[in-house]
């Protein structure tokens, strides 16, 4: 493993927390509160979901099980009890406790063993694991902020309708090799 990797990894966890932002960014405070329906999560409960996943899984994560005792994950899953600057700011101390994590991290640290609820994960394998969990969440943000909006969404990806101008602008230049989220992001942020 190398550097690459980890700079892929930091790019792509980037661009999945500028989503979610943007679409927590279109609502109303008292939104991300509601539900889109009674089997779902409203947007705060999957806030204070991953951020206590995060926290939990990537403190002291080489030394320590990444299932900390001091979390307490059903709490997370119970609506309330916060207001969206406090949401935002569990939200931010997740997230950087990962990207330090991932900062921190060495090459030659990647394929060590390090252990989620007892269960032996290489680096790469849970960098992965919270990678692919982060984006499944914002993917939910995402939905359900789109529902919540009703009809008044700003499209965060290539809206309806705008595919061929979008594939027309992508084949207009030469090929060349990056990360499709350092273009991602300077979009997103405009």
């Amino acid at each position: 493993m190398n550097a690459d990797y980890l700079s892929s990894i930091k790019k792509l966890f980037l661009y999945y927390k500028t989503l979610a932002e943007k679409s927590m960014e279109q609502l109303e405070a008292q939104q991300l509160f509601e539900t889109v329906n009674e089997e779902s999560n409203s947007i705060a409960i999957i806030v204070k979901h991953l951020s206590g996943n995060l926290l939990s899984r990537w403190t002291d994560f080489l030394t320590t099980d990444g299932e900390k005792p001091w979390r307490n994950r059903d709490a997370e899953f119970v609506n309330g009890g916060a207001t969206k600057e406090e949401l935002m700011k569990m939200w931010n101390e997740g997230c950087n406790c990962f990207l330090k994590a991932i900062e921190e991290l060495k090459p030659e640290q990647m394929l060590d063993i390090i252990y989620i609820r007892n269960e032996g994960h290489t680096v790469v394998e849970a960098i992965n694991r919270s990678l692919t969990h982060y984006s499944y969440h914002t993917g939910q943000i995402v939905f359900a902020a789109k529902m919540l909006k009703k009809g008044s969404w700003n499209s965060l990806s290539i809206p309806k309708n705008a595919s061929k101008v979008y594939n027309n602008d992508k084949f207009s230049v030469e090929k060349n090799v990056k990360n499709f989220a350092d273009e991602e992001l300077k979009r997103l942020k405009k």
